[in-house]
């Protein structure tokens, strides 16, 4: 889960134990504001609380203000500029500007309201919460599921993993976003991967290894990790791949990467990739299109895999492929994306070319 459902699960056990919670909420920052729009803390009523709006020169001043709101049971919304010698103090460059909502859970956010939240995580379902700042309005949104303004705001949102303000018909209304975790499918438990596995579960991805190998798939070269020596193929249809899943096929092996890439293809997530030269991954699209997968859909696999950094050894390949993950879930529905950078084809690996 994400830190903001961790901290709503906490605040909903204090509920639920008899306790008057507030909610705080980064709705927006500038400058070098320490926490992103969506961070929480959750106040309980005798001044207890978990979760943190910024590097601490303002967790004092919300907590207090917590109070009124659980007094009261009606939301505020603070506005706070951390001086620069502040901002020194507690550990930033220079200083920033912070706007949080306060809420009564119960009131505001209501029961309900986190119940379902609380059940989209538990079924791997994101879900956007829409609150119409200054208008006591909510409305819990599924992603991808509405064709209004509102709705395709909150889509956005939710694909680039990303909590905003946006005005619609002159109200502004803040999107509060609640993902399931990422999901990194690695085929093949290549020397690539373990590298690959440990950077991608510091960035909160849960990693999943699929190689019907035995000696390469172990518990000692990839502690902490769920294993699967099922072929690909029936592994993801006992749990398939997501809109939050990433899959990267490593075995060079068409017996096993072609399955996993069959499936990928079909399927809602957002990044496939496949680690070969260019000759090797030509040879694959002839192989995918021989067995009937359309053009247009293998032109999704990333291939050669990663970007082109010069990469040059296991680390530095996965640290490309990574990265190129990363360009995909948060650049490509962005309005400001930048152009794609080139596939890795100047990876240097003499192990890598076939």
């Amino acid at each position: 889960m994400s830190d903001a459902a961790d901290i709503l699960g906490i605040a909903a056990k204090w509920f639920q134990d008899g306790h008057k919670v507030a909610l705080g909420t980064v709705i927006r920052t500038w400058g070098s504001a320490p926490r992103q729009a969506g961070s929480l803390i959750a106040i309980r009523d005798d001044g207890a609380f978990e979760g943190s709006v910024s590097g601490g020169c303002i967790e004092g001043t919300v907590i207090e203000r917590a109070a009124q709101t659980i007094a009261t049971g009606q939301s505020q919304q603070l506005e706070f500029g951390v001086a620069d010698e502040l901002a020194w103090s507690v550990g930033l460059a220079c200083g920033g500007k912070i706007e949080i909502l306060l809420e009564a859970l119960g009131a505001q956010f209501s029961a309900a309201t986190l119940a379902a939240v609380q059940s989209a995580q538990k079924s791997g379902q994101a879900l956007v919460r829409a609150v119409a700042l200054r208008a006591s309005q909510e409305r819990l949104l599924t992603p991808g599921s509405g064709s209004d303004v509102l709705s395709e705001a909150a889509t956005r949102a939710a694909r680039l993993d990303r909590a905003e303000v946006v005005q619609i018909d002159g109200v502004n209304w803040f999107l509060s976003v609640f993902n399931p975790q990422l999901d990194l499918v690695i085929v093949g438990a290549a020397h690539i991967a373990q590298p690959l596995a440990q950077m991608a579960q510091l960035c909160s991805y849960s990693v999943r290894i699929i190689d019907p190998r035995t000696a390469f798939a172990t518990s000692e070269r990839f502690p902490g990790v769920a294993i699967s020596h099922d072929w690909p193929d029936e592994e993801l249809a006992r749990a398939p791949l997501g809109p939050r899943s990433a899959l990267v096929a490593l075995t060079h092996d068409p017996k096993i990467d072609d399955p996993a890439l069959r499936v990928a293809l079909t399927s809602p997530c957002f990044y496939v990739g496949a680690l070969g030269s260019k000759k090797t991954h030509a040879a694959r699209l002839a192989r995918l299109a021989a067995g009937g997968m359309p053009l247009d859909a293998c032109t999704r696999i990333k291939g050669p895999i990663g970007l082109a950094i010069g990469a040059a050894n296991p680390a530095e390949i996965a640290v490309a492929i990574l990265a190129q993950i990363t360009q995909e879930l948060r650049l490509s529905s962005s309005e400001n994306a930048s152009e794609p950078a080139q596939p890795a084809a100047s990876v240097r690996n003499p192990g890598l070319k076939s």
